[in-house]
This record gives structure tokens, C-alpha cells and sequence, in this order.
């Protein structure tokens, strides 16, 4: 673990994940937005999920977010903001115009 504790602060990089196209038909979307390669594990993502220890001594988690269709149709956007005292946050947004393809 001194290995991981040597590398300071290091900022997650964060995806957020369009729905699947077959919850298009459906009354409910979930979106998912992945950080990874942070340390330490306190960053705080916008949504509830949970954290990964990966080996390579940096963290990664995983959160979901879930919407109506309709709430999904009309968004302008949607962000994953991760956030750790002292730091800049780090934000990633997904435009839904951009995922009917």
C-alpha cells in the first residue's frame, strides 16, 4: 500500500454511459457514470453507488442513476460530478441528443 499512498492526489477520470437501446421502449432509463484510476477513495460522485480497490492501488466506482423516459427525453444534459475536499471537481456530461444513434 506505500505505493499507492506515494501517488498523492490523482483525479478519476469519469464516463457516463447512455442507456441501452432497448430500454428506449421502456417506462424507465438507467444511466451509469464510471470513474476510474483515482486515489484516494474518498471522491464522492454525484450519484450513490459503491467503490472498487483495484490492483493498481487507485479506486473506481460505479453509479446509476435512473429516470423516467420522458425525464430522459426532455434533459438537456445530464452530469456525473466526482468531488474531494480541496480539489477542483471533475465533471462528465452526457447530452441525450447525442445517443439516439
Amino acid at each position: 500500500m506505500q505505493k499507492a499512498a506515494a501517488m498523492g492526489v490523482l483525479r478519476p477520470t469519469l464516463t457516463v454511459l447512455p442507456p441501452f437501446k432497448e430500454e428506449d421502449k421502456q417506462s424507465s432509463t438507467t444511466l451509469v457514470c464510471l470513474a476510474t484510476g483515482g486515489f484516494p477513495s474518498n471522491w464522492k460522485l454525484g450519484w450513490q453507488g459503491f467503490q472498487v480497490f483495484g490492483t493498481d492501488g487507485r479506486y473506481s466506482w460505479s453509479n446509476t442513476l435512473s429516470l423516467s423516459a420522458d425525464q430522459w427525453r426532455k434533459a438537456d444534459s445530464v452530469s456525473c460530478e466526482a468531488s474531494l475536499s480541496g480539489q477542483s471537481p471533475v465533471t462528465q456530461t452526457l447530452d441525450p441528443d447525442h445517443c439516439s444513434e
